[in-house]
């Protein structure tokens, strides 16, 4: 399977002198040594000799002795157009000693023309056939085409070479690089350079450091077989020399970095991607994240609400009481973790945000209805609910506790009225004036009257009796109290106890809710300004430049960490508040602090202590990201919190205009409105009609991020599909870690020949 790729988005110290890269021949080296050691100069010509013909082989020949062979010019003109891919002056054809010198010359010229300065080497020497000399230009010609450029960090040519070596056979035991002689001899370092790059090829673990014929043959073998590396050195020459020559191990080892040149310009390539794709795996699982969290944060506000609207009063006050501890068990149980996801949410979002606008790329915008101001106003609406659903709640339990009340009021009245009435109706019902003398029908007259008169007393009475009545039976519709048809003459059957006994009881009712009441006041009326302390401690430390990013953040962790070990105070206090809704208190004259304040307040300072460290996180990413001092950081600090005018940590926008003005952006002339409205989209895609301080770090350093470019990566792909415009499946699996590997072809397009024009992205 084929993947489309346009769719998928120090100098030389010892050897070199001065700034004007005079190169120390050997003759200088030879002049300072007295003399070129004779094991040295064998192994000079062997290498040397064999490195030529490396490169002549392209063009079809080779030498054999290369004192002789490079005497008239025309080889060693060869040479130098084959290693440099450039063409010479035309030889000279003749065969006289100036026709040679001319040819010599013309090289020397060349090579002078890359910037290295010749010392004692001329052209009569190398006619001549002087071996010295000879190999002086060859080791120069060496150092300019094979080492020089060679570079590793900081470093180039033979420091650079040597630290390349160093890097790559770390890993391996018995293996220390420190220098280009003695610590080759035992053939380890070879080994170990050629398994880090092709483990294929030697099985490292069978090697034996006392074996350095056998490694050192291994080595040679294994390079010229698979490598096209010529074998430029002789075992036993290295390992009977005290001292290998440096620079035959030095020209034989850069060969090993030209082999693997590739290899490194691919794992570099690959190393490049990865860091690509690791943040956009990072960047897509945030998103992912994100999009979960806030369906399943809406959907639990989407089926709350209907819950806290239901507004069906319950006929007795057991069913009111049992919703007030559901409605406790909703917000001291339920809710917080809510309010934590919601909080998150939002520290996921300005987070993700801050990684693309550091990684340039656009802005994350969720599926439609999952803002983060979607979710703040489905969130008020919760809270809106939530509030008129407790009031409800209350008022509900007050009507019941009411009726309560009434009807033992009405019991209470009905039952000494019933006693009144006990035995009139017979009384009135006697025909004793019958038999009766008159004497004792006047008596029986004055006792009545006595009675009529007791009766229009008791009228008051029974009226206060149906107005109670009446007044039940109004106030109790949706409740199992029925009164009507009551007569409160004859049906109240049981008396109350006694009044006194009831006003001691409620005496005593009254004294525990005192209590009750001045147990929740002490504690509110501390914890209260403690949550406001504490919010304003942490606007302070949000805004104080004395401090580096992360002196900010270790004291935002202190802060967040004695918040959490104040739980313990909250958790006491709902304790107390529910002991008070248990004993129908709803009033508390000793504190202006209500339970819902308290538990606002610590929702409050909860998120806004988790929003501020991740502010102080996401400055220090943009501060990494782009290369940011302490000191332009407090710079900027200073400037902000001088435009800061309300000490929010917010500049709204006539404060930031003020601000850019300050800084000599011009927008006061006719221009300048436009201008602003520019700046603004940047610093306030949201329109929430402030700036904070991290739109104002990221405008301030807008330019300055060092990330990889569309082109860069494309061009690693490049190099990791040799220069094709697709990419293999196999390829993709062999350049990259698994995991990224089956992310970029679950990813990529398809390749086929109908493509004219490709291009590539990356599909988050």
């Amino acid at each position: 399977m084929l993947f489309s790729l346009l769719t998928f988005t120090s100098d030389l110290t010892s050897y070199m002198m001065n700034e004007e890269h005079q190169y120390m021949t050997p003759e200088d080296e030879w002049d300072r040594d007295l003399l070129l050691d004779p094991a040295w100069e064998k192994q000079q010509r062997k290498t040397f000799t064999a490195w030529c013909n490396s490169h002549l082989r392209k063009a079809g020949t080779q030498i054999e002795n290369i004192e002789d062979d490079f005497r008239n010019g025309l080889k060693l003109m060869l040479l130098l157009e084959v290693i440099s891919g450039e063409r010479l002056p035309k030889p000279d054809k003749g065969k006289m000693r100036f026709h040679k010198i001319a040819n010599v010359n013309k090289a020397l010229d060349f090579i002078c023309s890359k910037g290295v300065k010749l010392v004692s080497i001329g052209a009569e020497e190398i006619v001549d056939g002087n071996t010295k000399m000879t190999l002086g230009m060859i080791w120069t010609i060496i150092l300019r085409f094979a080492i020089q450029d060679i570079s590793v960090e900081e470093t180039s040519a033979k420091e650079g070479l040597l630290l390349w070596c160093q890097r790559k056979t770390a890993p391996y035991r018995n293996v220390n690089v420190q220098n280009f002689h003695i610590s080759w001899k035992d053939g380890l370092a070879l080994c170990a350079l050629i398994h880090r790059h092709r483990p294929d090829l030697i099985d490292y673990s069978k090697l034996k450091k006392d074996d350095p014929i056998g490694n050192l043959n291994t080595a040679f073998e294994v390079a010229e077989k698979y490598l096209d590396i010529p074998k430029m050195l002789d075992a036993e020459d290295i390992v009977n020399t005290p001292k290998p020559d440096e620079k035959a191990i030095m020209t034989y080892v850069s060969c090993f970095y030209h082999a693997f040149a590739g290899a490194e310009q691919a794992e570099t390539a690959a190393n490049r991607i990865c860091k690509v794709l690791a943040v956009n795996q990072e960047n897509e699982k945030l998103m992912e994240e994100y999009e979960k969290l806030a369906s399943e944060l809406l959907e639990w506000i989407r089926k709350t609400i209907p819950w806290l609207e239901n507004r069906t009063a319950e006929h007795h006050m057991r069913a009111m009481q049992q919703k007030l501890e559901d409605f406790r068990d909703y917000r001291r149980i339920h809710k917080p973790p809510r309010v934590q996801e919601k909080c998150q949410l939002e520290i996921n979002f300005n987070t993700l945000q801050t990684k693309l606008r550091l990684s340039n790329r656009p802005a994350f915008m969720p599926s439609e209805g999952k803002m983060v101001s979607d979710i703040a106003n489905a969130w008020k609406g919760l809270e809106q609910v939530e509030k008129g659903y407790e009031e409800w709640l209350l008022t509900e339990i007050r009507r019941l506790e009411r009726l309560d009340h009434l009807a033992e009021k009405f019991k209470q009245k009905s039952s000494l009225h019933q006693s009144w009435t006990s035995g009139k109706e017979e009384l009135l019902s006697m025909k004793d004036y019958e038999s009766a003398s008159l004497m004792e029908i006047r008596a029986l007259m004055r006792k009545h009257e006595a009675f009529e008169s007791d009766l229009a007393a008791h009228q008051d009475r029974v009226e206060q009796i149906a107005a109670i009545a009446q007044e039940l039976n109004n106030s109790s519709s949706s409740s199992s109290i029925n009164l009507s048809g009551v007569n409160p003459y004859t049906k109240v059957k049981h008396l109350v106890p006694l009044r006194d006994q009831m006003l001691q009881e409620e005496v005593a009712r009254q004294q525990a809710n005192e209590r009750l009441r001045r147990q929740f006041a002490a504690q509110a009326n501390i914890i209260g300004p403690w949550i406001q302390t504490k919010m304003e401690e942490i606007g302070h430390v949000s805004v104080d430049i004395a401090g580096s990013l992360e002196e900010q953040m270790n004291n935002l962790k202190q802060y967040e960490q004695n918040i959490i070990n104040y739980k313990s105070n909250i958790d006491k206090l709902e304790g107390d508040h529910q002991l008070s809704q248990e004993s129908l208190i709803f009033d508390n004259k000793h504190t202006n602090y209500t339970m819902e304040h308290i538990r606002v307040g610590w929702e409050q300072l909860l998120t806004t202590i988790a929003r501020t460290i991740n502010e102080v996180e996401n400055q220090i990413l943009t501060r990494d990201a782009k290369g940011i001092s302490q000191e332009q950081l407090n710079e900027f600090r200073a400037s902000f919190n001088h435009f800061d005018r309300k000490r929010n940590g917010m500049m709204d926008p006539d404060d930031f205009r003020a601000c850019l003005i300050s800084m000599g952006y011009d927008l006061v002339s006719s221009l300048g409105e436009v201008e602003f409205a520019r700046i603004m989209t940047l610093v306030d895609s949201n329109n929430t009609g402030v700036v904070t301080f991290q739109a104002f770090i990221d405008f301030m350093t807008r330019e300055t991020a060092e990330t990889d470019t569309a082109d860069q990566v494309m061009a690693s792909f490049k190099i990791l599909a040799s220069d094709k415009s697709y990419i293999t499946v196999d390829e993709l699996r062999r350049e990259l870690p698994p995991e990224q590997a089956e992310y970029c072809i679950s990813r990529m397009t398809r390749y086929t020949e109908l493509h004219t024009t490709l291009e590539w992205t990356l599909a988050s």
